[in-house]
């Protein structure tokens, strides 16, 4: 079959060998479907990196847009960045984190953000905390207004389970939510240190 194939020995026997080995991420991809049809198509590759990884798979964002792409699984929710106000109805806050944005213990940078998208045609908002040190997410809110109320609610969630921690910084942008004075008396109040940059 080979002469009449041309086909040589040695690839012969290296595609025979691949076709035997089991696929590595076979068990990743059963828990990818489970996972995206669970939340009805609402996670999108980030998310669900972030859930794969807390049931002990040890897999990249850019895997999972790959396995999600091999099966045909794409995010009903569409995500916008969302521009708040940038001028400067408060104090603005130094930049503590320089863009160093990776952390050596948990709890010691952690980083906020407010994030507009839309789902079935109605627009959300969604705003969050996420310790730089493993990408958890340690509290998030999600309203049909970008209100103060939506990043305050967060902020004591957060606090709930934060230990106290004189080292910890909170970064963001200069948005009007964290210029706010009950927003930057709430992080006073907590012992955290506020960072703000441009963008």
């Amino acid at each position: 079959m080979l002469k009449v194939s041309g086909m040589a020995r040695s690839t012969f026997y290296y595609h025979l060998k691949t076709l035997k080995q089991p696929d590595k991420y076979q068990a990743a991809k059963e828990e990818i479907v489970k996972i995206f049809h669970r939340q009805k198509g609402r996670y999108g590759y980030r998310r669900i990196t972030i859930d794969l990884k807390l049931k002990g798979f040890t897999i990249n964002h850019k895997t999972v847009t790959s396995l999600m792409r091999q099966q045909g699984l794409k995010c009903m929710v569409r995500e916008k960045k969302y521009h708040s106000y940038r001028g400067q109805p408060g104090r603005i806050a130094p930049d503590l984190i320089q863009r160093h944005f990776k952390a050596v213990t948990p709890n010691q940078k952690l980083v906020t953000d407010v994030t507009q998208f839309s789902l079935f045609g109605q627009k959300l908002y969604l705003s969050t905390v996420m310790d730089l040190y493993n990408s958890e997410i340690l509290g998030y809110t999600i309203y049909e207004r970008p209100s103060l109320q939506m990043v305050t609610e967060m902020l004591k969630k957060v606090f709930m389970n934060l230990p106290d921690n004189p080292s910890t910084i909170l970064h963001s942008d200069q948005g009007w939510h964290y210029q706010n004075r009950y927003y930057q008396k709430m992080l006073k109040d907590k012992g955290i240190n506020q960072s703000m940059s441009k963008g």
